[in-house]
């Protein structure tokens, strides 16, 4: 089920990164079973029990994925943006839910369909391991950050991830996320979210632009308080 998106199926429209590397038959194979499709903000992608018929690489655009606790709790898992994959997963049905926080272009393509590819296209398995182990590292940190980390050192963390998307680090950092999302990601309340921020810019750690745009003033601090360095000096 797949609904308030539009879908496209001409494969002129196909725009997937997976492909990055592979030759152009490996990529014409890979284009002609894709589907792009585009998601407004706030819409549902799939839920968790859903079946998992499909596999998805953004494109473009910010997704959020999140498990509900059975008190309704919500524990946000990751944000995805272009050039990572969701639904792979070895299970029937799909273990979270996926929800759009921006406008996004994603590629749709048949998960059965797509396994095959690892052994009928040449190169494209290697692609897969690249991309599948950036993840599971992207997890193990996650877990890091959950467990062990202070308020401080969380939030420094995850304004260094986001500037580290899209190619390094910047002076601007585009936050798209709410402050509910990033707490139900830090695991921390809202309050502490937007208290630390507070206490980062009043240390000229950084500056709050905006409610999404956020000005590393001192990026090298920032990293010290991210690996625990400074955090008692705050």
């Amino acid at each position: 089920m797949y609904t308030h998106s539009a879908v496209t199926s001409a494969n002129a429209d196909f725009e997937g990164l997976i492909c990055k590397g592979l030759g152009q038959r490996a990529t014409s194979h890979i284009a002609a079973i894709s589907v792009v499709q585009k998601l407004s903000p706030g819409r549902t992608l799939f839920s968790e029990g859903d079946a998992a018929e499909n596999v998805y690489e953004v494109v473009r655009g910010t997704l959020r994925l999140y498990k509900l606790l059975p008190d309704g709790r919500r524990q946000i898992t990751g944000f995805l943006s272009a050039g990572h994959l969701l639904g792979l997963a070895h299970e029937d049905c799909y273990l979270y839910t996926a929800e759009a926080i921006t406008e996004v272009t994603l590629c749709r393509y048949p998960r059965a369909r797509f396994v095959r590819m690892v052994d009928e296209v040449p190169g494209f398995a290697r692609r897969l391991l690249d991309v599948t182990s950036n993840e599971l590292c992207a997890a193990q940190d996650q877990m890091l950050l959950l467990g062990r980390k202070s308020a401080v050192e969380k939030v420094a963390s995850f304004i260094l991830t986001m500037a580290g998307r899209r190619g390094g680090q910047r002076s601007e950092v585009h936050i798209p996320m709410t402050r509910a999302d990033i707490a139900d990601y830090l695991g921390l309340t809202v309050e502490t979210v937007s208290r630390t921020l507070t206490r980062l810019r009043q240390d000229g750690v950084i500056a709050l632009q905006s409610a999404c745009c956020i000005e590393l003033r001192n990026p090298g601090r920032l990293e010290e308080l991210g690996a625990g360095e400074l955090a008692g000096d705050l």
